[in-house]
């Protein structure tokens, strides 16, 4: 895996989104994270994909007991069904695998509910097999501070990268140059960006102004 040089970085025709048990049981028992601040960041996330054409897999565990995933999320991907599994490691599942594959893409870029369990378990199975892992943190929780950190200290010890969603949205996005995706970047940033978002709309509101003026 390539830590350093430009072919470190994510582009949006280089890697998948892999989104794993955003359910309602984990959500109600996350203690590392606000679940209200988790749902805006994993929504954020999957927006970001979907603006990118970066392929999303979801994903949930025992969905009848554990709950569907919040509409917010099915929402932005609304002709998708996701892959309900009974293993914690959805590594281990086939259809998964396959579906990743398929994409033909070897960065694979996971959030999840645990940290410690449904992030880590497939984060590091995936290393073995040659893909490159980019771990979002700020989308995923714990059951505790504790297990989210430790997860993510194991996690790296493997040679996964910790990332944030916003993170992901400049890495993918990059160049102003782009005005292609500017729309969206704006209309990510301001539902889900808290205080960056409000100074980027404050700052296209601005630049709006300028252009009707001139």
């Amino acid at each position: 895996m390539s830590k350093t040089g430009i072919q470190a970085l994510l582009t949006p025709d280089n890697c998948v989104l892999l989104l794993i048990d955003h359910q309602p049981m984990q959500f109600a028992t996350i203690q590392s994270h606000d679940p209200a601040m988790v749902l805006n960041n994993v929504v954020a996330l999957a927006k970001t994909a979907k603006a990118y054409g970066v392929p999303a897999i979801l994903t949930t565990v025992v969905q009848d007991r554990g709950g569907y995933l919040p509409k917010a999320l099915l929402d932005v991907f609304p002709d998708q069904k996701p892959i309900d599994r009974t293993n914690t490691n959805s590594w281990e599942d086939p259809r998964i695998v396959e579906a990743v594959k398929k994409t033909g893409r070897k960065k694979l870029v996971i959030a999840a509910l645990y940290t410690e369990i449904c992030l880590a378990f497939p984060v590091i199975h995936a290393l073995g097999e040659g893909y490159e892992v980019y771990a979002v943190t700020d989308a995923s929780a714990g059951v505790s501070a504790e297990a989210h950190e430790r997860a993510v200290d194991r996690m790296v010890q493997a040679g996964a990268v910790p990332i944030t969603w916003m993170a992901f949205l400049g890495e993918l996005q990059r160049d102003w140059a782009r005005e292609e995706t500017i729309p969206a970047v704006v209309d990510i940033q301001a539902a889900h960006g808290g205080s960056v978002g409000t100074s980027i709309a404050w700052e296209f509101q601005l630049l709006r102004q300028s252009a009707r003026n001139t």
